[in-house]
């Protein structure tokens, strides 16, 4: 046995070996032939013309209005329902309300079955079903095996018409809430994203404010239950559905679970908050002495997507922002003043976004850097972009625009997001057919037009005493803002 083992051994080292020497020559011959090219010289097909998949719409009897898109790829099934809702519509002294609602909507159970029922059913069939609510809709969605769809839908179905919002489910999530707001400033870009918004929209602002122990601390059961019940209604609400279905089983599903829910026929487009520059300009600055980097941000009052210059405006970004843009290039690569740099023109569907510049660098580069990024700011409205600039921006927008596409479930998820907010269906071949045609001179006109480099507000999350020199370098004002976290009686107080 030992000898047979020995004489195998052998002959598997030979073959090994034989194997090892053809796949070098193989690999020294190919590279003989094949000198290697520079990436500037590679040549990539031109991408493929992208369409929709096969979809349905339809509206129920009651307003629901339902997206159906088939994809028999695998035996999956998911879901969505946008509701016009958002924290943006919560009372200021009641900050967290909406969110507590996305939460426990799911967490606190339904009228039927009880929070570790729903649980344990939907975790014996690995599916889900998940609630949530941001500044501008409310989402419910669920993911289920094709096997499984009537339950987990009726289960979904549950969760948005009868949720029982458990007392015990809102303590809990309260005491998780104000965990996160004694941690909230641990982490100095959480500190700098949530200050620049308020000094961009205003403290008070739906876009800006942030919860706090007395806002929570006022959010009763029953604010839960009438927040719901002003929004939660068929006749409000977008429903999107895709995977490994029939189309007609499905919209008699659909039927069954949601076509008795009765509309509310006095639901009215709630008004969207006013929304208007809090600051002009000006230096801010929150000490973190423990910091041996501080982090910066730059930032102005943004637009929509549906401005008519949105395309160029992107462009722009690619011009200005990763890699191979203007800042990359100059700020990190030939100054070395920083590892991560950015800029960009960042809007939203309906209300103004933010153009936003910023990044993090030592405590003794700080004012370096800031001059830098408005160095870059004001470049792009003084210096016409190059052809190559161009070419780079634009084809990596487009290059990016492929991933807009990757699966049915995103594009479905697309175009619900236009319907909810009043674009149209094609808006995003609309926006692929102005970044082809967008030209150098495009970029110079949108950035004089849109960049307001003498009313950026500059904040600085860093150590006082590192920055050197110091912050007076770019104003003779530099305000601080103070981040200490307000207990409940001295908010009350207040």
């Amino acid at each position: 046995m030992k000898g047979k083992k020995l004489k195998f051994s052998k002959n598997w080292r030979f073959i090994s070996a034989l194997v090892i020497a053809l796949l070098l020559t193989f690999n020294f011959s190919w590279a003989a032939t094949a000198a290697a090219k520079h990436y500037t010289d590679l040549q990539f097909a031109p991408l493929p013309e992208i369409k929709l998949p096969k979809y349905e719409r339809f509206v129920l009897n009651n307003g629901l209005v339902v997206y159906l898109m088939e994809d028999h790829e695998l035996p999956l099934v998911s879901g969505t329902a946008l509701v016009r809702t958002g924290s943006r519509w919560e009372a200021g002294e009641k900050t967290g309300l909406a969110d507590l609602v996305g939460s426990v909507m799911r967490t606190g159970g339904t009228l039927k079955h009880s929070p570790d029922e729903l649980n344990e059913i939907l975790e014996q069939r690995a599916a889900s079903v998940e609630t949530s609510i941001s500044e501008a809709a409310g989402s419910a969605s669920f993911e289920s095996l094709s096997e499984d769809l009537e339950t987990v839908f009726g289960l979904f179905a549950e969760v948005l018409r009868e949720p029982a919002f458990a007392q015990e489910k809102l303590d809990f999530i309260k005491t998780q809430v104000k965990g996160n707001i004694a941690r909230r400033n641990d982490n100095p870009n959480s500190i700098a994203s949530r200050e620049i918004r308020k000094l961009i929209y205003g403290e008070n602002s739906p876009y800006a404010r942030t919860v706090e122990y007395a806002t929570l601390d006022k959010v009763t059961r029953e604010d839960l239950l009438k927040f719901y019940q002003e929004y939660f209604h068929p006749n409000n609400m977008i429903l999107g559905i895709v995977g490994d279905f029939n189309a007609k089983k499905m919209r008699s599903l659909i039927q069954s679970q949601f076509g008795d829910w009765k509309p509310n026929s006095k639901i009215a487009k709630t008004p969207l908050p006013s929304v208007s520059p809090a600051n002009l300009g000006g230096v801010f600055f929150v000490n973190q002495p423990q910091l041996t980097q501080s982090n910066i941000l730059l930032g102005h009052l943004g637009g929509k997507f549906d401005s008519p210059d949105y395309a160029a405006l992107d462009v722009m970004n690619g011009v200005l922002n990763g890699f191979g843009g203007r800042l990359f290039n100059e700020v990190r690569s030939r100054q070395g003043l920083a590892y991560s740099v950015y800029g960009m023109w960042s809007p939203r569907f309906d209300y103004p976004g933010m153009f936003i510049a910023g990044g993090q660098t030592r405590s003794d580069a700080t004012v370096q850097f800031i001059k830098a990024l408005q160095t870059e700011i004001k470049r792009l409205q003084t210096q016409t972009v190059t052809d190559k600039e161009l070419k780079f921006a634009k084809e990596s927008t487009l290059n990016s625009f492929v991933f807009n596409f990757q699966d049915p479930a995103q594009t479905l998820s697309r175009l619900m997001r236009y319907e909810y907010y009043g674009y149209p269906a094609d808006f995003l071949f609309r926006y692929q057919k102005a970044v082809t045609t967008t030209k150098t001179a495009d970029i110079q006109r949108v950035a004089q037009k849109y960049l307001k480099p003498e009313n950026l507000v500059t904040l600085v999350v860093g150590n006082q005493t590192a920055i050197q020199p110091p912050l007076t370098e770019l104003t003779a004002k530099v305000t601080p803002i103070d981040v200490t976290i307000p207990n409940s009686q001295t908010q009350a107080q207040n």
